[in-house]
């Protein structure tokens, strides 16, 4: 008795020796590693690596660029149901510890001193916390100790719902997708607030884990820890057993969700992305700036949507060249299925595989292995390619066109699947506000992912006839009027600038005498215009075409100029366009309206240049008292005027008859009369053009190939960029109400003779009304003998 009484007090000893050890050894660490201790207050404000996200103007988003994407959500924004789901698997008493679990600790001890390495953590919420925004993922035991010390203080310094919060929003969750919201959008495509029971307790299993419980990479294991969830959730009384068993039986839904992306305009986000490489730095990628852009999303839609029509359609006129790829016609269908699954999808044009050929029908398999049926108005259109001036016969049978194992490519559309291809010719589409500059939408090539080579910006071509209404506006700035005779007849040129003997022709060979300057522009004569040119001389004419942006290094100087042989871009082209579209002002384009911080904050906002007649402009940072007597005051820069505002309305009173009654008249079909613009062709049909706007938009396309060649010898501007610029007109000019052109003071409407440009005589059949400036009004009226005989004085024409 005595004996036990001995080893008993002897055991009393030893425990409160440990004890007293283990205290020193707690204190003893606490003050050996508190120096190095992260200060928790920084929690407060901690800010989570968090994407850089591009949106239209209507907020739509465009892109995300960052390793990790997340976004952050309040306390108050996690579903009661989540927070009963991630306790249950991770933390049940969260609430009730102060930051430190013993029995979980008592565990990992066990574990460290039985093994020598921790397997399972006795981590709590907060300890994970301490580790997640602190400290290394080592398994070793400083690294715990520091990790315990953390969590209590943050217990001390953080409410529960801080932590948790903290929690929630630093987590990796796999593929990429950091915080329960991230992995909500990854899995479902839906927010976190928008998940069933089973969804929850699905994303709440995946942080022991994200990989092994992945529910896409390991479907198995992910159920069968998400059922162990449901079933301590049902056991610790967050749900009844009845929710709990209805959430197991359910299958998982789980499927990836890239980046919800709203809007496709890749061009557009690389643009963004590279403006702000320079000014943010890497930051850019990891703080959670948001930029808004000024795209509508309804105009580029409509864009991306023209570009693509017009460059298939261009491919259909020239025929079929074949399958991208022949597959054996005896490999498994599997096999087939995995080469489709690896081919890139571009646009709407889906690869496919032919299965079966019948007489003018075709099976094709697509990359999720449905089968469609390609009927015989879907392909009938493919005659072989041969060149870009000619193709092969019309095709009868099916057979004639496809063969068992053909990748190709199709088309859903209202009349059914149609037979496409990848177009080998490119496109450019670029739109904007003639207000103030504010690209509207903007389309760099047929597709980014096919070619990231922006022809908007980047690539320079010659605009050919497009280039011809800054030669006449210079014209009508140095005295030539709208009735102004110009003799459209063969001509040599020995220019020292040019490498020999020049003889200009116009496209049709032919020469049609006497022309008003009117009629040159809408029926795009060159040698009218190399004649006009001539008068005005060139170096003249430059010194005003400059006034609109175009680089003076890209301008030719030389008579060739008045044909569009200038090096020019889409963007500079649109941009100077705008100056008719305005009523002749220069403005800048600008594409990022502002730029705010993850709080909201705005780092940076446009103040772009803004045409604004009878404004007085006031920088925003002017101290001086405002003067009550000026009106319109703005803090926006105002436009300068580079065309006077007569010869502004001249110039696009003349290129509305393109539209009405020259190059341009397939325009007529959107059935609006405030519509003008120009086509343009350079020599041998190598690039195509249409530049058209009213007092809204502005918009110009080009078409071409990237390696310079013909387009086809029946290809032109009206043929192949009229109609891109056509359908992107129709759906953006959707309900914008008409903006008549209205004369301005001293513009005079007067009825001439068409032939002579004079005044038309008393009773003249034939005449047309002119408008001219008041003080360039014909003073002479024409002979009606000469007239009638179609004769005019020859001494009056350039």
């Amino acid at each position: 008795m005595i004996k036990i009484k001995t080893l008993l007090g002897f055991a009393i000893k030893f425990g409160f020796f440990c004890a007293i050890l283990g205290a020193l050894v707690v204190v003893g660490g606490y003050y050996y590693l508190k120096p190095g201790l992260p200060d928790v207050d920084q929690l407060r404000d901690i800010r989570l690596q968090t994407p850089l996200r591009i949106y239209s103007s209507d907020n739509k988003l465009i892109a995300e660029y960052g390793e990790k994407r997340r976004t952050p959500i309040s306390h108050a924004e996690i579903p009661q149901q989540f927070i009963d789901a991630i306790l249950a698997a991770e933390d049940s008493r969260f609430y009730n510890h102060l930051g430190v679990d013993v029995k979980g600790l008592a565990r990992a001890a066990y574990q460290l001193v039985s093994t020598g390495r921790i397997q399972t953590g006795g981590s709590t919420i907060t300890m994970q916390v301490a580790k997640n925004y602190f400290l290394t993922r080592e398994r070793t035991f400083t690294r715990k100790f520091s990790e315990i010390l953390l969590a209590l203080q943050i217990e001390q310094e953080l409410s529960k719902e801080e932590i948790l919060e903290l929690y929630v929003n630093k987590i990796f969750l796999g593929n990429r997708a950091y915080g329960i919201q991230a992995a909500a959008n990854v899995y479902y495509g839906r927010n976190i607030d928008q998940l069933a029971l089973a969804e929850l307790a699905m994303i709440a299993g995946l942080p022991k884990a994200p990989s092994a419980y992945n529910p896409l990479a390991n479907p198995t294991r992910a159920i069968e820890r998400r059922n162990w969830i449901l079933a301590r959730m049902a056991g610790l009384g967050y749900v009844t057993q009845e929710e709990a068993d209805s959430a197991t039986e359910a299958p998982i839904t789980a499927t990836y969700h890239g980046s919800d992306i709203e809007l496709y305009a890749p061009y557009v986000a690389e643009m963004v992305r590279n403006e702000l490489q320079t000014t943010l730095g890497e930051q850019l990628y990891t703080d959670g700036f948001n930029a808004y852009t000024t795209l509508r999303s309804t105009d580029q839609a409509a864009a991306n949507r023209a570009v693509v029509s017009g460059l298939i359609n261009y491919d259909r006129r020239h025929g079929y060249r074949g399958p991208e790829k022949q597959l054996t016609p005896d490999e498994s269908l599997e096999s087939m299925l995995k080469t489709l699954r690896s081919t890139p999808v571009f646009s709407t044009l889906q690869p496919a595989v032919v299965l079966k050929v019948e007489q003018q029908t075709a099976t094709l398999a697509l990359r999720g292995g449905e089968e469609i049926a390609l009927n015989w108005e879907g392909m009938s259109w493919a005659r072989p390619y041969i060149n870009v001036n000619s193709m092969g016969p019309k095709p009868k049978l099916a057979t004639d066109i496809l063969t068992v194992g053909d990748l190709v490519r199709v088309i859903d559309s209202e009349e059914g699947w149609q037979l496409t291809q990848i177009p080998e010719v490119q496109a450019a589409l670029v739109a904007l506000s003639p207000k103030n500059g504010a690209i509207r939408a903007l389309v760099g090539g047929f597709n980014f992912s096919h070619s990231k080579f922006n022809r908007v910006t980047q690539g320079t071509r010659q605009p050919g006839s497009n280039f011809k209404p800054f030669v006449y506006t210079a014209a009508l700035a140095n005295g030539f009027t709208p009735a102004t005779l110009i003799n459209d007849a063969p001509v040599v040129f020995e220019d020292s600038s040019l490498e020999s003997s020049w003889r200009p022709q116009n496209y049709s060979k032919k020469f049609y005498g006497p022309t008003r300057l009117r009629e040159a522009l809408y029926k795009s004569r060159n040698l009218v215009s190399i004649r006009i040119l001539r008068r005005l001389g060139v170096k003249n004419a430059l010194e005003f075409i400059e006034r609109f942006g175009f680089p003076e290094d890209r301008l030719p100087q030389n008579l060739s100029l008045a044909l569009g042989s200038a090096d020019v871009k889409p963007l500079e082209l649109v941009t100077a366009y705008a100056a008719f579209a305005n009523q002749g002002y220069k403005i800048e384009p600008y594409l990022i309206s502002r730029v705010e911080d993850i709080e909201g904050n705005r780092l940076q906002e446009a103040k772009p240049i803004t045409v604004c007649q009878g404004c007085t402009y006031r920088p925003p940072s002017s101290e001086d008292p405002v003067d009550p007597s000026v009106e319109n005051l703005t803090d926006l820069p105002i436009a300068e005027r580079i065309v006077g505002e007569q010869e502004a309305y001249l110039i696009t009173n003349i290129m509305q008859d393109v539209i009405k009654r020259g190059t341009g008249k397939k325009a007529k079909v959107l059935g609006r009369n405030d519509l003008a613009g120009k086509t343009g062709t350079t020599n041998d049909q190598k690039d195509a053009w249409f530049s058209g706007f009213n007092q809204e938009i502005v918009a110009s396309v080009w078409v071409g190939f990237d390696q310079p060649k013909t387009l086809g010898r029946s290809e032109f501007g009206s043929s192949a960029a009229l109609p891109i610029w056509i359908k992107y007109m129709e759906d953006a000019l959707e309900g914008v109400p008409e903006t008549p052109l209205i004369p301005p003071e001293g513009i005079v409407s007067v009825r001439i003779d068409p032939k002579s440009g004079l005044l038309a005589f008393p009773g003249q059949k034939d005449a047309v009304f002119e408008v001219f400036r008041k003080e360039d009004t014909p003073k002479q009226a024409a002979v009606a003998e000469a007239a009638a005989n179609n004769t005019v004085n020859t001494e009056e024409i350039f």
